[in-house]
């Protein structure tokens, strides 16, 4: 049996962890709206560009979306690491990083585009593709390309 200066210590400790644990969770959250606002101008950055290069450059489609992928893929690693993750880490580390993280964005949202359109239609396909590439590489820049030590427990 606890003596009732040994229950409010433990007590007093298990509220000290709590906020702590609030703040982090809060942070988290903050940071993951942050992504998601990034990935969303990212996205209606490439289809910008997109619909320019082919309707009014007159581009090839192909050659199009190949150079707005880079494009706002580019736009989404300045915004991400200055905005979603204030540069706490160093370039020559991130952007090889992200680098791999992009291209694997890439397989992972066409295999789950694939996957869907087997049993949805095409726009229901993209938004579950979406969502699913979205968490991984959240995940992926929260862990590994700007990973903190605070971050991870």
């Amino acid at each position: 049996m606890m003596r009732p200066h040994e229950q409010s210590r433990d007590q007093s400790s298990s509220d000290r962890e709590k906020p702590g644990w609030s703040l982090a969770a809060a942070k988290l959250i903050s940071r993951a709206g942050r992504f998601a606002l990034v990935g969303g101008i990212a996205t209606a950055f490439q289809y910008g560009l997109l619909v320019a290069m082919i309707e009014v450059l007159g581009m090839f489609a192909v050659l199009a979306s190949a150079l707005s992928f880079c494009c706002s893929a580019l736009a989404n690693y300045l915004l991400n690491y200055y905005l979603t993750f204030q540069g706490g880490v160093r370039h020559r580390r991130a952007l090889p990083r992200f680098a791999l993280v992009a291209a694997l964005g890439l397989v992972i949202n066409t295999l789950c585009f694939s996957l869907v359109l087997a049993v949805a239609p095409y726009l229901l396909a993209q938004v579950v593709a979406t969502l699913v590439t979205l968490v991984v590489n959240f995940l992926l820049h929260h862990f590994w390309i700007y990973r903190e030590p605070e971050w991870n427990l």
